[in-house]
């Protein structure tokens, strides 16, 4: 356990995300599921509210005066390949988890950063690459062990208790301490893709391939496009792809890109599934950053026109994901993230420096002006079933727990 004015403690309450100050009154690392356990029994005690945080990829900042409970040394990762069931640590990264299944022709439903916690990511929804044929990854979770307000251990399945079961996948992690999980795997016994780049004034050609290869896409195939202003380099367009297949089924889906000229690279091929994270080569390093994210409920000609024709500055990344697929068609086993009936992921990226000036760091959130508006969803509350009215009740329930 350290406090403010232990040697370590900065460094220990800092989040991945760098923008983010972290008040914390304490932070405590946890070496088990005991050791959470008899956290949260002090805090209840004292009167203080516990929140878990592997890393701080999502970190908000509202921890005001909390304990901070690191999870990173919850790191067991046990594939069972027989069973298609990995067991993960609190503190497991999508990266490990890809890297034991892939030798054994599996996969998880990972993002696109490797980096990223599996409970965080998980506990939230998870949109990754294989989400148009599979859904979230919470609704692949099949088991979770947490430590309760009161302190307590237990599992929670389907069976044992279907409300915070229903919650916990997908309703955000404020029920408990999760300590591990366990997911389903998926087979992956070959996956194609990469990234595309292009210089900017190909943006419009880019846009339109996008368009046609989604419009027919199968759902084994995932294509995302970045408009990106890297600091101190030229504007680019890219197309980020997946395919859950075989290499020439995956050249055939995809070949509307090769009428496209004047790539600057094209590292399509084979990917293994430890390499998924490579292909947007996301940073794996603590960095200052900005985002926000929208669902587009379509992509007329005015927002075509909006996301094209503005520069991208003082963002870094403008992209948009295809949905769609399983997502909008959650099974009878599905969690608190619902259903996306919306066919377009926004995201909007920049960096959150000190040294930036007011009119180029944006004060709250991450913004792009878009004049006349897009046609959004917010991603909290798009299709999702009326999840904050249903998971309030269980929120009562474990108000020690942040």
């Amino acid at each position: 356990m350290l406090l403010a004015d232990d040697d370590g403690f900065e460094q220990a309450a800092t989040a991945w995300n760098l923008t983010v100050r972290q008040p914390v009154a304490a932070v405590a690392e946890a070496a088990d599921a005991d050791d959470v356990a008899a956290l949260v029994r002090y805090a209840r005690r004292a009167g203080m509210t516990v929140t878990a945080q592997p890393s701080g990829h999502g970190a908000s900042g509202d921890v005001e005066g909390l304990i901070l409970l690191r999870t990173g040394l919850l790191n067991e990762v046990e594939v069972r390949a027989e069973e298609r069931v990995v067991r993960v640590g609190a503190g497991v990264k999508w990266g490990q988890v890809l890297a034991a299944a892939g030798p054994l022709g599996l996969t998880g439903l990972s993002g696109s950063a490797p980096g990223v916690s599996v409970t965080g990511c998980t506990l939230g929804g998870g949109v990754g690459w294989f989400s148009r044929k599979y859904g979230f990854a919470s609704d692949s979770v099949r088991a979770i062990d947490i430590v309760d307000a009161d302190g307590e251990p237990d599992r929670v399945t389907a069976e044992s208790d279907p409300e915070l079961f229903w919650a916990l996948r997908g309703g955000g992690g404020d029920f408990a301490v999760v300590t591990a999980l366990e997911l389903e795997l998926y087979p992956a016994p070959v996956l194609y893709g990469g990234r595309v780049i292009w210089p900017e004034h190909r943006t419009r050609e880019v846009y339109d391939a996008f368009l046609e290869i989604t419009a027919e896409a199968p759902r084994e195939l995932s294509v995302w496009i970045n408009r990106l202003q890297p600091p101190g380099a030229p504007p680019m367009v890219t197309l980020d792809l997946a395919y859950l297949g075989e290499a020439a089924q995956g050249e055939d889906l995809l070949a509307r890109i090769d009428k496209i000229g004047g790539a600057i690279s094209d590292s399509r091929g084979v990917v293994p599934v430890a390499g998924l994270g490579g292909i947007t080569a996301e940073p794996t390093d603590p960095a200052p950053s900005i985002a926000r994210a929208e669902l587009l409920t379509g992509l007329d000609a005015d927002a075509v026109e909006l996301l094209l024709a503005k520069p991208v500055e003082p963002l870094i990344n403008v992209q948009i994901r295809h949905l769609g697929g399983a997502l909008a068609e959650p099974g009878g086993g599905a969690g608190a993230s619902g259903a996306v009936a919306e066919p377009y992921l926004l995201g909007l990226l920049g960096l959150g420096l000190p040294h930036m000036s007011p009119d180029r760091q944006p004060a709250s959130g991450c913004r792009m002006d878009l004049e006349p508006p897009l046609a959004v969803s917010p991603v909290a509350e798009a299709e999702s079933g009326g999840v904050g009215d249903a998971v309030e009740p269980l929120r009562e329930q474990s108000a020690l727990v942040g």
